[in-house]
């Protein structure tokens, strides 16, 4: 009978190392997430059909470059696990968001833009996987609820500052300026990654390693991380289905805003719609960190997608600016609890086997294929059938998705570190009985 993994005393991190993880999810807040609306308002409205671009093709764009950060989710992970200098990875990967971003506004055509936007893809997916191991390195596992609900409070902070910029700034200078603003950002992450002290990181404890060898853990690909615990593979799946339903619904209200009241308007408009939902989600991952110990992540989670499912809903009641704004609340709530319980979820079910950042990259890139077919697939509907119908038909994915958590899903907080259940899913890398 495997014995239970060990759990590590607690860490001490410095006042340093844990200042340096503030700035790095405030700074890396957009950057981490892409262009995102800001996108497809600029493909849209600026540069328009006179340029071949309409939401169909610029809903393809974000699928190529949804597809490009998918393919790099699982070799991320792994490159993470296997690193001993997360900080240089990091760097990079701000390097090339900078580089893309600064680029976008003097690239013209189809492919060039594409082409920018994959390698944005490509490094974004570099982030969550490198943010979560540098916590954990950072403040071992007791420590890691609490610090990734205060990690992803500042995320969403840092989401809400940039956001309230740039819907100062598209009013002064146009919705170009968005793209100088997340390079900007890109470029400040690099000085706050280096504010966290490479000794504080313990690579062993970063891979998800409790007072264990690396070495006596081989290590597996992303594939079959996945089909060593079948939990794991319903997890991915979950996380596919909630953003199949979740990333397209902002960029199709930013698009309706833009036919609604102007391209100028529409980026302010947008931006005001993300700084209200991150200021929401603030609370919401702290709450999240600090309670998902206690009250259970099965709970938590799928009031995540009912709150989705209802969002989707209620943008079809009205297409008036103020309402699609004050519904845009409900995203704080939804991706809130996402982005606050995804990491503890997968460190739930991956704590003692040295894979958790592979883990991490494989789920993602289930989650990252969910939201590079949900621009394309809300793009058609809109060309098809109107706004109305794309934004039911993501309400009802979202609802399929909270059935399906409620019914198949097992609670994960008594799980980390249990020895397996026979017939159940293993932890990753050891088998069921």
């Amino acid at each position: 009978m495997p014995q239970p993994v060990p759990v590590a005393a607690p860490r001490q991190p410095s006042a340093r190392a844990l200042r340096g993880l503030d700035a790095l999810n405030f700074t890396l807040a957009d950057v981490r997430d892409g262009l995102g609306p800001y996108l497809a308002i600029y493909l849209v409205a600026v540069r328009g059909p006179d340029q071949g671009w309409n939401e169909a093709t610029a809903g393809l764009v974000m699928t190529i470059a949804g597809l490009a950060g998918l393919v790099a989710q699982t070799p991320a992970g792994a490159l993470i696990d296997r690193s001993r200098n997360k900080r240089a990875i990091v760097i990079a990967a701000a390097l090339a968001v900078t580089l893309s971003c600064l680029s976008l506004p003097f690239l013209s055509g189809f492919a060039a833009v594409a082409a920018s936007q994959s390698l944005a893809g490509i490094a974004g997916a570099i982030f969550p996987p490198a943010l979560a191991a540098i916590t954990l390195g950072v403040v071992g596992p007791t420590l890691f609820s609490k610090r990734i609900g205060r990690n992803e409070g500042f995320n969403h902070a840092g989401n809400a500052v940039s956001a309230g910029l740039a819907a100062g700034l598209a009013a002064l200078f146009g919705p170009v300026v968005v793209f100088w603003l997340m390079g900007l950002m890109a470029a400040l992450s690099i000085g706050a990654m280096l504010l966290v002290p490479a000794r504080e990181i313990d690579d062993d404890l970063a891979r998800g390693l409790d007072g264990q060898r690396a070495e006596d853990h081989t290590q597996p690909s992303g594939l079959a991380v996945l089909l060593q615990n079948r939990t794991l593979m319903l997890f991915a799946l979950l996380a596919a289905v909630f953003h199949f339903a979740n990333a397209a619904m902002l960029p199709s209200v930013g698009q309706q805003l833009a036919h609604l009241i102007g391209k100028d308007y529409a980026t302010s408009l947008i931006a005001i719609c993300i700084v209200a939902a991150q200021c929401v989600m603030v609370p919401v991952a702290l709450v999240v960190g600090a309670r998902a110990d206690a009250w259970g992540r099965k709970p938590i989670f799928l009031a995540a997608f009912g709150v989705l499912a209802v969002r989707g809903v209620l943008y079809t009641f009205s297409d008036n600016p103020f309402w699609l704004v004050g519904v845009q609340l409900l995203d704080g709530v939804g991706a809130g609890i996402y982005g606050a319980l995804f990491p503890i979820v997968v460190a739930d079910l991956t704590r003692g086997t040295g894979r958790f950042n592979v883990s991490q990259g494989a789920i993602a890139t289930a989650q990252g294929l969910g939201a590079a077919l949900s621009a394309s697939f809300a793009g058609m509907l809109i060309v098809g059938a109107g706004y109305a119908t794309a934004f039911l038909a993501l309400a009802a994915i979202a609802a399929a998705g909270f059935v399906l958590y409620l019914v198949a899903m097992p609670e994960t907080r008594d799980r980390a570190g249990a020895a397996p259940v026979r017939g159940g899913a293993a932890p990753v890398g050891v088998p069921a009985e």
